[in-house]
């Protein structure tokens, strides 16, 4: 059951969030509606939807800066110039299963109507440096970023990475909020207790981990993805990717990237992803499925990065 509630302040993908729908596991931050980067509010899209969809398929309208979608059984969602995000909930959901797809999909559109990267991963502060991972769904990234977290480091995203050029056109990564996504199987391997977790709708092996004291809260220089591959057989293996895999890894890798043709920005992509390429290291590590630790991977990387940082 949803329930309008008085306008909250966030801070999250480096934007202030003026929302009606609580959102627990975003920082809240003191601001009025004129400060406001991004309004969040109900309304109903229901007699809207049905004129837009004309395909009993199709999923996502789009239409000059504006994108809707709908969540069988959750709610419809329109995100409209970067700037607002209106939900339209259908009686039998909660606010638990719309606030995932206000944090994950719905966030990520604004990213791209606001003409900022959103790259599908998990990023890590290593040495005051962003270092991304990327991959299918499974390959493991998220259980990587946590393993370094166990190392001492801090996580800066998980899920979504805004990735922004500066002036001097030096890719940085703006942190989202302070929570990650583990499988049971990465609980287990860390010594974590599921009974310590909020389990996500539908996947009741998968959990929300808050990050506190292990959270960078300021944006970071990106320097290095790794795109992480599994394999049948063999052993972990770092190699850098030439350019046209650089741009394949990109693209591939941006979040919801069906729509950026959708959304017309196909040109920007590219230039932008010239300017990354230009200025970081990018990876492919493949590691069998058994047979190895994501510690081993953990101290494969940094060997990896001590070594291309002494050639500087």
């Amino acid at each position: 059951m949803v329930e309008i509630v008085q306008n909250l302040g966030y801070r999250a993908f480096g934007l202030n969030l003026f929302s009606e729908i609580p959102l627990p596991e975003v920082p809240r931050l003191g601001i009025s509606k004129d400060m406001t980067d991004v309004e969040i509010e109900y309304g109903d899209l229901s007699e809207l939807w049905e004129k837009q969809v004309l395909l009993p398929k199709q999923k996502y309208v789009v239409e000059d800066h504006m994108v809707m979608f709908q969540v069988p059984g959750i709610a419809i969602f329109k995100i409209q110039e970067g700037k607002k995000i209106t939900v339209s909930p259908i009686s039998i959901s909660d606010e638990d299963h719309i606030r995932l797809y206000i944090l994950g999909t719905c966030m990520g559109i604004i990213l791209l109507q606001k003409k900022v990267i959103p790259l599908h991963g998990s990023a890590v502060n290593i040495n005051g440096k962003a270092y991304a991972f990327v991959g299918d769904s499974g390959a493991g990234k998220s259980t990587l970023a946590a393993a370094f977290l166990k190392e001492g480091f801090q996580l800066l995203s998980d899920d979504i990475l805004p990735i922004s050029l500066s002036k001097e056109n030096i890719p940085f990564i703006t942190p989202t909020y302070p929570q990650q996504k583990l499988w049971q199987e990465s609980l287990n391997a860390f010594g974590m207790d599921n009974l310590d977790y909020q389990p996500l709708f539908e996947r009741e092996t998968k959990y929300s981990i808050p990050i506190t004291s292990s959270f960078s809260n300021e944006p970071l220089p990106l320097v290095g993805v790794f795109e992480l591959v599994k394999t049948e057989h063999g052993e972990v293996t770092i190699q850098k990717l030439n350019q046209l895999e650089r741009f394949r890894t990109l693209y591939y890798h941006t979040y919801r990237n069906f729509l950026v043709p959708r959304l017309g920005l196909m040109e920007w992509h590219f230039t932008e992803s010239v300017n990354i390429i230009k200025k970081i290291q990018m990876y492919q590590l493949q590691r069998p499925n058994t047979g190895f630790t994501v510690n081993h991977l953990v101290s494969q990387i940094l060997e990896n990065i001590n070594e291309e940082d002494s050639l500087f």
